[in-house]
């Protein structure tokens, strides 16, 4: 592809131009009168001369520098293209809509000089031409790069989407949520896949529910009206409670139908979702593995949610010394105070593993920032751990200085 100078190259170069033919045009000019009145060779001498007292020579000298300043301003724009010229370039053409060649331009940009933004450009070029899978492969390099990367993430949530990959798109949109949380084009974007990936479910738990259940003929379905039942059945109950009326017990209930050779539908559809819940819980539990970024711990540390157990065996998998980078200035509050939660209810036997964490977390980018921005329940919360846990008593001698030097690190008096 020919590469077409910048306005600016243009007309330095057409100043050249002018110049150089404003300084053609006296020298002829002075030529043709010097011809008519001496011979050739005295004519250049006094051409040099004339030349000299008006100060033509010096002002040419002046300008000499200048001259040569624009013409290598221009060899160099027209010479071998940049990483960046070539992202800008790609970026003209993808407003012209000219996808095809945006990539083709991106994609150069990434051979010469690899970058989170022109991975997520040419991933958005694909999916205006919905590529969508090469569009999901694009962002997550755009991530491995740069893992705060919003529109990497809103992107890789959209090709996510397309390809049926509804709770991958879910992830990502919350993630960056939690990145930006006041983007309402994000908001909305995680609404949408939020309620694609519960139809999914609801749509597996329904398909599960009517091979199961026996003597029920229509499908079962939890839906939104059901949980709203639940909330009035709750409201119901605090009112009975209230007035001395009792109510009939949910085992009540399920005897009667079970009297009546019906299966409570509600209870089949809670039971498999338990199921699936648990069995999904031991599938992760088999292949844990150490994360690479902040994203990747959160997916899997959210995984885990509910069985410290897990999120311990998680942690356990990861080098201490890791945690920086893994985090970058991705670290939250609610993880931080997670993370310390589960240190000091497993890691009792293992003080000089807990010590570790501890201090590498200080190492995060953003660590006294969060500190200064905890609310007043986990200021309390991490105060408590530290008494009960960390204290001087209870930790052995070789760790307690450590320990001392950290606990101003936490805001801890």
């Amino acid at each position: 592809m020919a590469r077409v100078p910048s306005k600016h190259g243009r007309d330095q170069t057409l100043d050249f131009h002018g110049f150089l033919n404003d300084l053609q045009d006296w020298e002829l000019s002075h030529k043709e009168k010097d011809k008519r009145m001496k011979p050739e060779v005295t004519d250049r001498g006094k051409f040099a001369s004339s030349a000299r007292k008006t100060g033509l020579f010096d002002q040419f000298s002046k300008n000499y520098d200048s001259i040569s300043r624009v013409s290598s301003n221009f060899t160099t724009e027209d010479g071998p293209p940049s990483a960046s010229s070539e992202k800008e370039l790609g970026n003209e053409y993808f407003k012209q809509k000219k996808f095809k060649e945006a990539i083709d331009c991106y994609s150069r940009s990434i051979a010469l000089a690899p970058t989170a933004v022109a991975y997520a450009n040419r991933a958005m070029s694909f999916l205006k031409l919905r590529r969508f899978q090469e569009a999901e492969d694009d962002c997550t390099e755009a991530l491995n790069l740069d893992d705060r990367y919003i529109k990497a993430y809103s992107r890789r949530a959209t090709a996510r989407k397309e390809l049926g990959k509804f709770k991958g798109s879910m992830e990502d949109a919350e993630f960056a949520l939690r990145l930006e949380p006041h983007n309402q084009e994000i908001k909305k974007q995680y609404a949408e896949a939020k309620a694609l990936h519960d139809k999914e479910i609801l749509g597996k738990i329904s398909a599960a529910g009517t091979g199961s259940v026996k003597g029920v003929q229509q499908p079962v379905v939890k839906s939104v009206v059901e949980v709203n039942r639940v909330n009035v059945d709750q409201s119901v109950s605090s009112n009975s409670e209230r007035t001395g009326l009792a109510r009939p017990s949910q085992e009540v209930c399920t005897k009667r139908n079970n009297q009546n050779g019906k299966q409570d539908p509600n209870a089949s559809v809670q039971n498999l979702a338990s199921r699936a819940a648990s069995r999904a819980k031991i599938e992760a539990a088999k292949n844990i593995s150490p994360p690479n970024s902040a994203y990747q711990f959160e997916l899997s540390w959210r995984g885990f949610s509910g069985d410290r157990a897990l999120q311990a065996r998680f942690l356990k998998s990861i080098s201490p010394h890791a945690i920086p980078q893994i985090f970058k200035n991705s670290l939250s509050a609610p993880i931080l105070i997670e993370v310390i939660k589960c240190i000091a209810t497993f890691f009792v036997e293992e003080t000089e593993l807990a010590v570790n964490f501890l201090e590498d977390f200080t190492k995060v980018p953003r660590f006294d920032m969060i500190i200064m921005c905890l609310s007043s329940a986990d200021r309390n919360d991490l105060s408590k751990i530290w008494q009960e846990v960390f204290c001087e008593t209870a930790t052995p001698t070789k760790y307690v200085e450590t320990l001392v030097r950290l606990r101003p690190r936490y805001c801890l008096k």
